[in-house]
């Protein structure tokens, strides 16, 4: 497996977007998948925010995660997010996720951010696990979610897990 930037794979835009789609779209349901499409498209003109990173596995394409300005319009205060950590279904438990949550984090400190924050509504343990603590517990658009914080120029982190 490798993790790559998504800019390197424009082929896998439809279906990062359809899977996008059908995981978060309850989230707003007003976009639709060629609006996904689009917002790929943007994430893959150069370095910086947004950035976004796929998984691959001879050509077959596992997964992604993102760097993104914002992720709750409701917190708009807090930047920048790791957002769309998302495993196909038949590649999950097999270690994917962590790599991509890495992978993101490292491209996070290139960046030279300070810290970045998630929100989830049901894998609290698993970013856990990864090094990430508990800002708060909130209701977003109708779905209780955590919202999560790791700090990437604390000492405490430099030896973790990330």
């Amino acid at each position: 497996m490798r993790i790559d930037y998504l800019e390197a794979h424009p082929d896998f835009i439809p279906i990062l977007s359809q899977w996008h789609h059908e995981q978060w779209s309850y989230l707003n349901p007003s976009r639709t998948v060629d609006d996904r499409i689009e917002e790929f498209k943007q994430e893959t003109t150069g370095k910086g925010i947004p950035v976004t990173f796929v998984a691959i596995s001879e050509n077959v394409l596992l997964g992604s995660s993102s760097i993104v300005a914002n992720d709750m319009d409701t917190r708009m205060d807090l930047s920048p997010w790791l957002a769309s950590v998302y495993v196909a279904p038949q590649h999950r438990e097999q270690g994917v996720g962590s790599a991509l949550v890495r992978r993101t984090v490292e491209e996070a400190k290139k960046l030279e951010i300070e810290t970045l924050y998630l929100f989830t509504p049901d894998r609290e343990k698993f970013y856990k696990r990864l090094g990430w603590t508990v800002l708060e517990v909130s209701e977003y658009r109708g779905e209780n979610n955590v919202i999560m914080k790791l700090r990437l120029t604390s000492d405490e982190n430099l030896n973790s897990s990330i």
